[in-house]
Parts: structure tokens; sequence; C-alpha cells
């Protein structure tokens, strides 16, 4: 019934390396941010300044005008495809966490499942009841799990979805209040 030395060691290495892996997945994922927002800021830096380059050079008030509003849809673009980016790189990361506690859920409930076969098998005589209380507990914790599991699995696609719809959205919507602003 109890842990050798050997499993308590081959336990404490396989969450190292998790640990050493979901680290390595993290620092990957503020390094995709960090390119990210650097290259996000590299590129507004050039287009303010060439924007303010043709609005200094803009001759008219009407030039002024149309220059304005020739941004916005640019502008709105890179807003949503900036924030598709985001969402990639959060979205990947998550799934790569995802991923691991699954594979670490999936473990410990194998350990369980383990422990309460050789629990049942070294009981004593009599104690029948109580083992099926126990099964039937370890059955319930397992069922109840993958109820959640599947809970947040359908959200997280709901809420990939909804992301994909709006950033659709606002695309669409940009691309009108530019073909407005153009036709004016």
């Amino acid at each position: 019934m109890t842990l050798t030395q050997d499993q308590l060691l081959a336990s404490h290495k396989a969450n190292l390396e998790t640990l050493f892996g979901l680290t390595s997945k993290a620092f990957e994922g503020m390094e995709k941010l960090v390119e990210l927002n650097v290259a996000a800021s590299r590129a507004a830096l050039t287009e303010a300044a060439t924007h303010t380059q043709a609005v200094l050079s803009a001759k008219d008030v009407q030039q002024l005008l149309a220059l304005q509003a020739s941004q916005f849809q640019p502008l709105a673009e890179k807003a949503v495809a900036y924030s598709r980016h985001l969402y990639e790189i959060a979205s990947g990361t998550g799934t790569e966490f995802g991923k691991a506690f699954e594979a670490q859920a999936a473990q410990v409930q194998q350990n369980v499942s383990n422990f309460v076969d050789t629990a049942v098998k070294n009981a004593p005589a009599g104690s029948e009841t109580s083992v099926a209380v126990i099964k039937s507990a370890v059955s319930a914790a397992n069922n109840a799990f993958e109820s959640v599991q599947k809970a947040v699995k359908q959200a997280s696609d709901v809420a990939e979805a909804n992301f994909n719809a709006m950033a659709t959205s606002a695309s669409r919507a940009t691309a009108e209040v530019a073909s407005t602003q153009r036709k004016r």
C-alpha cells in the first residue's frame, strides 16, 4: 500500500519534467508576445512618421480630411489582425497547458485506480461494503472530472467562435465605414 522510494523518485522526476516543460511553453508564449508587440510598435512608428509627413504636405483642408479618412480602415484592420495574433498566442499557450494538465490528470486517475485495485485485493474479509463505497466514489469523481473537462472544452470552443465572429464583424464594419468615407 505504500509507495517505494523508486516510485516517489519517478513521480518527482515526472512532476519536475512537467514543470520545466510548462515553464518553457510559458516563455515561448511570452517571446511570441514580445515579438508581436515589437513588430506592431515598429510598424506603428513607421506609419505615424509617414502619415505625419503626408499631413504636413497637405495643400488644403479637403486633402487633409481625405487623408485622415483614409486611415480608418487600415487602422481597424491592423487592430483586428493584432487581436487575432494575440488570441492565437494565448490560445496556443493555453492549449499546451491544457494538454499537460490532461496528461497529469489521466496519470493521477490511473494511479488512484491502481491504488484502489490494490486496496481491494488486499482488503480483509467482510469489508466488501466499504470497498464498494470507495469504488463508487472513485468512479463518481472520474465521471465528474470528465464532465468538467468536456464543459471547459465546449466553453473554449464557444469563446473561439465568438472571437472569430467578432473579428470578422469588426473587419466588415470598418470596411463599410471606409467605403462610406471614400464616397463622400
